[in-house]
């Protein structure tokens, strides 16, 4: 300020400007009160706007010993990056903050305290956290001897992760990757994780994901999405979550490895799929209702991986070997997709043909859900001949 002051004297100027002053004139006021001596109350709300408004005025040790800087750093390290709460507040608050909260490790300091919290034992959880979900039937499996208080009280292992799901997505990746730097997490809970965080922001509606207002913002949530997945081929997300994804990238039109990584996932876990997972809307230029195209590429892969697993040798292990239980749900599974798009009257004979054929003999010990598919393809060229 004496800074300032001197610059305005001697430009003969009455007013002082300060410049892009951070936190406005609500930070500028707790500043102004600390140096008056009057009472301030710093929280999570406002505790990063009087981080930045002070380090911009140079409130340092060097000026007044115990000054505003000092006091603020042993408030945040004493009591904010202690709450789970209080430190998401202070995470999305120095958003606004950038790049000042970023410069000043507010930002870095918030996201490793949040995922070192997640990391914790659930069994010494005793800060509140927002749960509204089912529990997962892991969590629900407990001991008959367990007291019903003790059922009650007992903490799932995803407590984590819908507080982080207000996060905007730039600041979603990094306490995500954050989180699964540590090592620690397991794949399905952070496959639980991005699945809660795709239903609180990804429309339901085919028009609102390719709104123009809000197609880019989908597109890098889906990318994000995408590249945060779990790297243990998938085991840590449900087939249609990833068929989702998969959708959503079609429509928003992400980039093509994006999609390749989703399909070689989807591949691994077909047989849990369902006809209606994989009714994909197709894009222009193409002239199918749905992407057939996608699917052969879901099915081929997935047959590569059945083909592998044949392919192995007595006593030595596979990364990947499909029961014959699933390969029979995968044929089941594609009859009933082809009997679908069967109605559809751009459907090409070719592509009937080719995807009908992409699945293994031992798929289909009986042909009925083939024929009516055929059926239906057929009756359907003939009324419109």
């Amino acid at each position: 300020m004496q800074k300032l002051v001197q610059k305005a004297s001697e430009d003969n100027c009455d007013e002082i400007n300060m410049v892009d002053f951070p936190g406005g004139p609500n930070a500028f006021e707790i500043c102004a009160k600390f140096c008056y001596g009057m009472a301030v109350t710093l929280n999570a709300y406002n505790v990063v706007a009087a981080r930045c408004a002070a380090e911009y005025l140079e409130m340092t040790e060097d000026v007044d010993r115990g000054n505003l800087i000092f006091k603020i750093e042993v408030f945040l390290n004493s009591s904010i990056f202690h709450s789970w709460k209080d430190s998401i507040i202070v995470l999305r608050t120095a958003k606004s903050l950038l790049p000042w909260s970023e410069n000043l490790k507010i930002v870095g300091r918030c996201i490793d305290s949040i995922a070192s919290k997640t990391s914790v034992d659930p069994a010494n959880i005793t800060w509140s956290y927002t749960y509204n979900r089912k529990l997962s039937v892991q969590d629900k499996i407990v001991g008959d001897s367990m007291k019903l208080q003790e059922k009650i009280e007992s903490v799932p292992k995803d407590w984590w992760v819908e507080d982080i799901c207000e996060l905007e997505i730039d600041l979603y990746k990094r306490v995500m990757t954050a989180v699964k730097s540590k090592g620690r997490m397991d794949g399905a809970v952070i496959g639980e994780a991005l699945k809660t965080y795709a239903v609180r922001w990804l429309p339901d509606s085919v028009d609102a994901l390719v709104s123009g207002v809000h197609s880019w913002r989908n597109k890098l949530l889906v990318e994000t999405i995408a590249c945060l997945l779990p790297s243990d081929n998938g085991v840590g997300c449900s087939c249609s979550f990833l068929l989702k994804l998969l959708k959503v990238a079609v429509l928003a039109g992400i980039d093509d490895s994006s999609k390749e990584d989703l399909v070689k996932r989807i591949s691994l876990k077909l047989h849990e799929a369902s006809v209606k997972d994989l009714l994909i809307p197709a894009r222009s230029p193409q002239t199918t209702l749905y992407d057939v195209g996608m699917v052969q590429s879901i099915v081929n892969q997935y047959m590569t991986h059945e083909q592998r697993s044949q392919d192995v040798e007595p006593g030595k292990s596979a990364g990947f070997v499909l029961g014959h239980g699933s390969l029979l749900s995968v044929g089941k599974l594609i009859d009933g997709y082809l009997g679908e798009i069967a109605h559809d009257p751009n459907l090409s004979l070719t592509s009937f043909i080719d995807l009908s054929c992409s699945v293994s003999e031992l798929a289909r010990p009986v042909h009925d859900g083939l024929y009516k598919a055929i059926d239906i393809y057929l009756k359907c060229r003939s009324i419109q001949a």
